[in-house]
């Protein structure tokens, strides 16, 4: 539209009052989730003045918080978040387990007053979208939130959405959704497919699936999707725990970057649920379960999994037999580290459908004498463009390896059913690079202090869950 802002001048405004607040003592996660809520209240009351049905009960609409200062207007807000909270539909979703952080009023007038100078509901959905996903971007690299546990950089999750290219009339689905990101690019890549109107009404209403375990993320994954124009009546984002899931609900497509490391302690044994299950307490192996529990036969999956689940021994070696048993693990991704806001894992893209065992396993090591720091060398889309181009979308028979005894160093490389059978695990290495320390001074001191800072940044929360006990 030509009389909107710019992306970059609102993007300003929000930076802008993110600092006010931080000097506050509000930090930035809490920042956008309060934000969130005022946000969708706004645009509520928007549609209303259009003639559009609002969702907001009354009592607990944009204009009952508008106007209101001091302690008025930051009891009014907490006591729209309970009300709202308790909804069964999409308001519920948006405004799980809703609380204030807010709690200074002055503070609070700030967002409330930003908000109000945009005219949200009619911008269009790519622009307000893009807007929010800058947010949640800038969210993740906040390292004292942790936040960045739940952003997959946009570069890789472009790149599987490409290669297992969910179609039009299929249903997509992410058991560790974070804030929506593969949901939303399988919905990109889906969009344009057909104009046909009953197959857009599926897409928007009825083909996408995510959830997630934390009450934030599943506010941010909604909120992502609703600006997007995506579940805007019932939101496809769900908060429950999907280890624990025992629903029969199956899905075409799967694309996920579930969390890594042991189950908390507290939460519910996935075994008790789940005796089907190998049991184990890894998290990765547990959702890799639950992933070839919930795909369709002749379903496809492109998930981020660590090296651990590659090579360990004991359940973790039972679930890759399975795996190899039932599924085509026919491709892998060897990623390279500082790609992540989340530092240190090494981790592959596994690539697989359901019905047919596996036989032959192709492998992109983009990984070996790979260099990608966030702050001054991120991993782009056009970084594995070569490799999308290996992976043959659509005509995988047509593939040739890039290696060869030429070139001992072709990063594209198949591995034939026997070398698979006979091998110990799936951690296929065979480029043999020197790796040379490329950085400069300056980024080998921004790295170190890149890794000082989320060191810094565990303790301090280790600290809060300690009750501020010394460690």
């Amino acid at each position: 539209m030509a009389n909107q802002k710019s992306e970059a001048a609102l993007l300003k405004k929000v930076w802008d009052i993110a600092n006010v607040l931080a000097a506050a003592g509000v930090g930035f996660t809490d920042y956008i989730t309060q934000l969130t809520y005022i946000l969708f209240l706004k645009m509520d009351e928007e549609k209303e003045e259009l003639g559009l049905n609002s969702t907001v009960p009354e009592g607990y609409k944009w204009k009952d918080l508008a106007g209101l200062n001091g302690t008025d207007l930051v009891e009014k807000y907490e006591e729209i978040l309970r009300e709202l909270s308790k909804d069964e539909g999409l308001i519920g979703t948006i405004f799980t387990r809703a609380t204030n952080k807010i709690d200074r009023p002055v503070m609070l007038a700030k967002v409330i007053e930003m908000v109000s100078e945009e005219n949200w509901y009619m911008m269009e959905g790519d622009f307000k979208g893009a807007i929010y996903e800058s947010i949640l971007e800038k969210n993740g690299q906040d390292k004292k939130s942790g936040a960045g546990q739940y952003f997959t950089p946009r570069a890789l999750i472009q790149a599987m959405v490409e290669v297992v290219d969910p179609k039009i009339t299929e249903t997509v689905a992410d058991p560790a959704c974070g804030t929506g990101g593969f949901l939303l690019a399988a919905y990109e890549h889906m969009k344009n497919q057909s104009k046909d109107i009953e197959k857009q009404q599926f897409l928007k209403n009825n083909a996408l699936f995510g959830a997630d375990n934390t009450s934030l993320v599943v506010t941010l994954a909604s909120m992502n999707l609703y600006l997007h124009d995506i579940g805007v009546n019932k939101s496809p984002i769900a908060y429950q725990d999907s280890l624990i899931d025992t629903s029969d609900r199956m899905f075409d497509v799967i694309l996920a970057n579930p969390p890594f490391g042991t189950r908390p302690q507290g939460s519910v044994e996935v075994a008790v649920n789940r005796p089907e299950f190998v049991k184990t307490s890894d998290n990765q192996v547990n959702f890799l379960q639950h992933i070839m529990s919930i795909v369709r036969k002749d379903g496809r999956v492109g998930v981020v999994l660590p090296d651990s689940v590659l090579t360990d021994m004991g359940p973790t070696e039972k679930v890759r037999e399975k795996l190899l048993k039932d599924f085509n693990l026919h491709t892998i991704l060897r990623l390279p580290t500082g790609i992540f806001y989340a530092n240190g894992v090494k981790t592959n893209v596994l690539f697989f459908e359901k019905g047919k065992p596996t036989k032959e396993i192709w492998i992109y090591d983009y990984r070996t004498g790979i260099k990608h720091t966030l702050a001054t060398k991120p991993m782009t889309r056009a970084h594995l463009q070569e490799f999308v181009d290996c992976y043959c979308v659509g005509h995988q028979q047509d593939r040739v390896a890039t290696y060869s005894i030429d070139n001992p160093n072709g990063r594209w490389r198949c591995f034939t059913e026997e070398e698979v059978s006979n091998a110990d695990n799936l951690d296929f290495k065979w480029i043999d690079l020197e790796e040379k320390d490329e950085r400069t001074v300056a980024e080998i001191l921004r790295d170190m202090q890149e890794e000082s800072d989320s060191i810094a940044a565990a303790v301090e929360r280790l600290q809060t869950l300690l009750g501020g006990i010394e460690v």
